[in-house]
C-alpha cells in the first residue's frame, strides 16, 4: 500500500492536530477547477448552497484519526481517501474546503448548529440516521472486519462470545454487536454477533488499535472497516484479522436534516457524487488509497 500511512498516534501528529484545529477547523485548499464550469457559477437564491457559494468555502467534518480514510499526515495536514473526495466535491462546487474534526458521535447526532455544512467522514447510511441526516447516494462500500489481539489467541468470531470487543462510539460496529443494525440500501449483514459479547467504546475506531499498541488488555476483539484494521496491522500493532467480513456498509455524504434550506446543496453534491462514479474519479481514488481495490460498488 504505497500511499497508506501509519495511524496518527505520535506526539508530533497530536501537536499538528492541535494546530490544525484552532477555531474548530483545519483549513485545506481545494480551489475551483479553472477550465470547468463549477456549480456555484449558476447558484442563485438565498439557501445554504447560495450562502456557501457567496462565502467561497464549504466546511466539511471528517475524522482526524481514521487511516486510510482520513488522518493527519507527516506534513501536519489532513490526508486520505475521504479528504480527497471532499476536495473533489469542493472543486466541483467552485469553492475552497475547510475541515472540522468533531467527534463522530456529534456528527451522527445531527443538529450541527451550523458548525459544518456536510460530513465526508465515512458515515454509514442506516434507517435510524436517515431520520436526522440527509444523505447522498453512497460513494463507497466497506466490509466490517473483526480483528482480535494476538495475545487473545482467538481464531473465530464465535469464540468472542462473552468477550469484550472495542469499537468506535455510535458506529455501525457498535450497533451490530448490540443487535441493532439496520443498514440502508446497498448494505448487507452476513452474520449475527456472537452471543453475550460485551462492548467497550472509544471516540473513534482507531483509538481501539492505539489502545492495543499502548498495552491495554481489557478487550480481545476490535471491529472496524477492513482497511482500517489492515492499516493498524501494517503499522505493527498486535492485531489479527479473523474470518470473513460480518457486514458490508454503504457510506455516503451526510447533511444536517434540521437545516431546512439545504435541499439544493444535497441535490448538487449527490449529482457530483454520481458524476464521480461515472467518470471513474471515485474508482481512481479508491484504488489509490486501498491498494488497488475498487470499493465504490456494493458487495455482490
Amino acid at each position: 500500500m504505497d500511499k497508506l500511512r501509519r495511524l496518527a498516534i505520535l506526539p508530533v501528529a497530536i501537536l499538528a492536530l492541535t494546530a490544525c484545529q484552532a477555531g474548530s477547523g483545519a483549513s485545506g485548499s481545494a480551489g475551483a477547477s479553472g477550465d470547468t464550469a463549477a456549480a456555484c457559477d449558476n447558484a442563485s437564491g438565498e439557501d445554504l448552497l447560495a450562502r456557501i457559494c457567496e462565502a467561497g468555502k464549504i466546511v466539511v467534518s471528517t475524522d482526524p484519526d481514521y487511516a486510510p480514510q482520513s488522518f493527519i499526515g507527516d506534513d501536519g495536514e489532513l490526508d486520505g481517501f475521504d479528504i480527497d473526495v471532499a476536495k473533489k466535491i469542493a472543486e466541483s462546487l467552485g469553492v475552497e474546503v475547510e475541515f472540522a474534526t468533531p467527534d463522530f458521535a456529534a456528527v451522527v447526532a445531527g443538529n450541527w448548529s451550523g458548525r459544518f455544512d456536510m460530513s465526508v467522514g465515512s458515515v454509514t447510511v442506516t434507517e435510524e440516521r436517515t431520520e436526522i441526516l440527509d444523505f447522498t447516494q453512497p460513494y463507497y462500500f466497506t466490509p466490517a472486519q473483526m480483528g482480535v489481539t494476538e495475545e487473545s489467541g482467538i481464531t473465530s468470531i464465535d469464540d468472542l462470545a462473552g468477550e469484550v470487543v472495542c469499537v468506535g462510539e455510535e458506529t455501525t460496529y457498535q450497533f451490530w454487536l448490540e443487535g441493532a443494525l439496520n443498514l440502508g440500501p446497498g448494505g448487507e449483514v452476513r452474520r449475527e454477533a456472537p452471543e453475550g459479547v460485551e462492548v467497550t467504546t472509544l471516540p473513534t475506531d482507531a483509538n481501539c488499535a492505539e489502545s492495543v499498541q499502548s498495552g491495554r488488555t481489557d478487550f480481545a476483539g476490535f471491529l472496524t472497516a477492513s482497511e482500517t484494521l489492515r492499516q493498524a496491522i501494517a503499522d505493527g500493532i498486535a492485531l489479527v484479522e479473523i474470518e470473513e467480513p460480518v457486514f458490508f456498509e454503504p457510506l455516503a455524504i451526510a447533511f444536517d436534516k434540521s437545516v431546512e434550506d439545504n435541499d439544493s446543496l444535497v441535490t448538487e453534491v449527490d449529482r457530483i457524487i454520481g458524476e464521480m462514479h461515472e467518470d471513474g474519479t471515485l474508482t481512481q481514488l479508491s484504488e489509490e488509497w486501498y491498494d488497488g481495490q475498487d470499493l465504490t460498488k456494493a458487495a455482490e
